[in-house]
């Protein structure tokens, strides 16, 4: 049986109505979990022998991550009458938060929540059911690029099949909460900004990339960038918010109108307008093998728990993300990663990658490794390069700023790892609180330390003697460079809209995590993968940060969710194109 979206809703769905017979010795009982994003309220309807029912009455969990294991946890718990279920792919806080909740109900109803911590036997069939299916375009992976490839293609008039190895769609994308960088676009000119074209664009990208990107795949992605944000508007995802991003001296970061974070945005949008194309995404369904035939892509082989697939496809597009998860991977070209928190989602694991190389596909850039400098360590959350965008700094234990705090990532995560104990704080105020969802977010998770003064603020902190002193001055210095225009300690020239006077203030504890690999399979303008020799492997085509030449040796803040719908939209078209040629080709021969 296929795993589908609308096979895993129903399945929440048939656990949350619990069609078990109950016991006239039954109760309703509720308990409460911590998950990432608050309590998760669940209420429990057992006996000492059955549950019968499992319903989540409160929760504030991540859109398309935590809000999937909320859907289905609870139906799987039900049908095996046992919490220890596996927790869902991706959730792993909230599917815990769930278990603790439905512990703490059953034992408010004097039931021994032991009698259901029973194993459960796998449930992947011994011998699985080969399934055959075909399409015009298969794509790997149902992140950013690959609704966004789907999209495409089927606009084009391909049928379209998406797989997806978790139990959710968004990838990557999903913990994207910035914006998407454009130049040109009209929603720039609405505002008065004239300085931030095309040609400013592909400057500050390869020099945020350290000369090593591929200027022609950097020149494609500028020149497209502005239709890429129309195309997207035309299907319901504006994008009318400029700012400034790290690592750039012009505006090129274009976000919600609500603050809402780019990356959930874009996904829950592409998800619907896949939705509405009738595209299939097989969720739960690994990709493990690209099929070949007379030296081009004709197919993939894949899995689920029951059945093995052979897809045979005219074209295959890979969009299955890097290998930010993939740590045997990434310390094969830097050891030093090996205790290193990531902001990635698990499955980033470098599939598509591996699956290319073996037939043949080139790979560039792949030692290029981006550690992010704002991660909130205790739970890998990225805090978004958007708060200094929109005036926020870093400080040192010592209460005094160390850098640019809008350098490029790189830079200004080497001087965090030169800090004392190499970390920092960010800070901002309630003047950017109310700009910015995602900033109540961070404080939503209780993310943040707070006070109604600097000197509050930094003892809150931790900060103590002459350093809480440091930071009271620190901020009137940094006012006064925002008042004037000015930052004459370390030449900040963006993000300086509005000063730090509004209290409360806040502050979140960062230090540096793995963030985005730039390194990955060889393409050219097109998205046609190459080979090792050079040549284009027919039929294979590839976007996203399973791609690598885009980035070179630092991704600037911004550009990834521009790569992924740039290049996406692209292998969306190149491969529908080359599908109908390829059809046209067979009938007539």
């Amino acid at each position: 049986m296929k795993k589908t979206a609308a096979f895993f809703l129903a399945l929440a769905l048939t656990g949350a109505m619990g069609l078990s017979v109950v016991s006239a010795d039954t109760g309703t009982y509720t308990g409460v979990g911590q998950g990432i994003d608050g309590d998760v309220v669940v209420q429990v309807e057992a006996d000492e022998n059955t549950i019968y029912s499992i319903e989540i009455l409160e929760q504030n969990e991540t859109p398309g991550i935590g809000s999937v294991a909320c859907e289905i946890l609870p139906g799987q718990i039900v049908d095996a009458n046992s919490i220890l279920v596996d927790d869902i792919a991706g959730a792993t806080v909230t599917s815990s938060a769930i278990k603790t909740a439905v512990r703490e109900a059953l034992a408010e109803g004097n039931i021994d929540p032991a009698a259901f911590e029973v194993a459960q036997e796998s449930t992947e069939a011994e011998e699985k059911t080969s399934v055959a299916l075909d399409c015009d375009v298969v794509i790997v992976g149902a992140g950013g690029a690959g609704l966004t490839a789907a999209v495409r293609a089927t606009q084009e008039g391909a049928k379209v099949l998406v797989l997806e190895k978790m139990p959710m769609v968004g990838g990557n994308s999903l913990k994207a909460s910035g914006g998407m960088n454009c130049a040109g676009t009209k929603f720039q000119e609405e505002q008065g900004i004239t300085d931030s074209g095309v040609e400013e664009f592909i400057e500050d990208t390869m020099n945020g990339g350290h000369q090593l990107n591929d200027p022609e795949l950097v020149r494609v992605m500028a020149e497209n960038s502005a239709s890429a944000v129309e195309w997207l508007e035309s299907i319901g995802a504006p994008l009318p918010k400029v700012a400034a991003t790290g690592g750039t001296t012009h505006k090129y970061l274009h976000s919600p109108e609500d603050g809402s974070p780019v990356g959930s945005y874009l996904v829950e949008k592409l998800s619907a307008e896949a939705e509405k194309q009738g595209i299939e995404i097989m969720l739960g369904t690994k990709a493990t093998e690209i099929l070949m035939e007379d030296g081009r892509a004709v197919g993939v082989r894949a899995e689920d728990a029951e059945n093995d697939y052979t897809i045979s496809a005219d074209a295959v597009i890979l969009a299955t993300g890097g290998f930010g998860s993939n740590f045997e991977l990434m310390c094969s070209f830097n050891p030093s990663l090996a205790n290193a928190v990531t902001t990635n989602h698990p499955g980033a694991t470098g599939d598509g990658i591996l699956m290319a190389e073996a037939v043949g596909a080139a790979t560039v850039d792949m030692d290029q490794i981006q550690l992010h400098p704002t991660v909130y360590q205790e739970t890998s959350t990225l805090v978004s390069e958007k708060m200094r965008s929109l005036g926020a700094i870093l400080v040192n234990q010592d209460g005094r700023r160390f850098c640019n705090d809008l350098s490029t990532r790189d830079a200004v995560s080497a001087a965090e790892l030169e800090q004392e104990g190499g970390y920092a704080y960010i800070i901002f105020d309630q003047n950017l609180v109310d700009q910015n969802a995602s900033a109540q977010g961070y404080i939503d998770k209780g993310m943040t330390s707070q006070g109604e003064t600097y000197e509050e603020l930094a003892e809150n902190m931790g900060l103590e003697g002459e350093a809480v002193q440091n930071f009271a001055e620190t901020m009137d210095t940094w006012n006064q460079a925002v008042a004037s225009g000015v930052d004459e300690e370390f030449g900040r020239n963006n993000g300086m809209d509005d000063d730090l006077s509004t209290a409360p203030f806040y502050a979140i504890k960062i230090a540096p995590g793995i963030h985005h690999t730039m390194g990955g399979i060889k393409i050219n303008p097109d998205t046609e993968v190459l080979s090792t020799e050079g040549d284009v492997i027919p039929g294979l085509f590839a976007a996203g940060e399973t791609t690598g030449g885009v980035h070179g040796g630092n991704r600037i803040g911004g550009n990834a969710v521009c790569d992924f719908v740039v290049f996406g939209r692209i292998a969306g078209q190149s491969a529908a194109e080359y599908a109908a040629e390829a059809e046209s080709a067979d009938e007539a021969a």
